[in-house]
């Protein structure tokens, strides 16, 4: 089965449509996969959900969604560093599964392992329990948590084979590799695309296995969230 697809256009085609459950990994702008979000935006689907992280920034990532208003609920963790994402919200615009962000992370692992449900003691006795199952194990208090699964996985990685065998790069891998795992169908954007073969198999995170279309963005933009510098010490 041939995997790869010459624009990201084309390896959403056929995929994308309205309220569509969409996974999109990466952390902060760290490994997002940018170039499938924006031909996301430019299909024009809307009253989709999105787990992620995080929503991105004001016109990066995510970001670029909420402009459009495509997004109509967000499963994430962490929402601090985009305004318009706060505005939507606290405006009744925009619906949002808050959640911790080990537990999202470990709901996502269990939506991609078959594991429709797990206990964690995180979140017990505060607002994330409410509503959920709770059950006691050796006198300490659990809350249910349900796996995700979606119908699409958007992940970024720094290199594939045509196979689909994927390799991330240091804080990239984050989040990456679980939706990889946990999409009905996977893409990925990568940056450098090799021949079978000539990835060390001992080098391989995510198994083609998991991967059904390929895109390749060899000149991917490195956003920088937060730029800290300090002044140059005087000569």
């Amino acid at each position: 089965m041939k995997k790869v697809f010459p624009d990201a256009a084309s390896a959403l085609a056929g995929l994308i449509k309205d309220g569509m459950t969409i996974m999109s990994g990466g952390f902060g702008l760290c490994g997002i996969p940018e170039t499938l979000i924006l031909a996301i935006r430019e299909s024009g689907a809307k009253n989709l959900t999105v787990i992620s992280n995080n929503a991105g920034v004001d016109g990066i990532g995510l970001g670029v969604l909420l402009e459009t208003r495509q997004i109509k609920k967000m499963i994430s963790s962490y929402v601090g560093e985009n305004k318009l994402f706060a505005q939507q919200f606290l405006a009744g615009e925009l619906e949002l599964e808050f959640n911790p962000q080990g537990t999202l992370a470990e709901r996502i692992r269990a939506g991609g392992a078959g594991i429709p449900a797990f206990f964690t003691r995180t979140g017990y006795g505060t607002i994330i329990a409410e509503g959920k199952e709770t059950r006691s194990f050796e006198g300490e208090h659990y809350v249910m948590e349900r796996g995700l699964v979606a119908d699409i996985s958007l992940v970024h990685a720094w290199k594939a084979d045509h196979e689909g065998n994927l390799v991330y790069r240091k804080t990239a891998r984050n989040f990456n590799p679980m939706m990889a795992t946990a999409g009905k169908v996977t893409i990925a954007e990568v940056e450098n695309l090799v021949a079978p073969g000539e990835i060390d198999p001992d080098h391989i995170i995510t198994p083609g296995i998991y991967v059904q279309r390929i895109v390749h963005t060899p000149n991917a933009v490195k956003h920088i969230e937060q730029r800290t510098t300090r002044p140059r010490a005087s000569v």
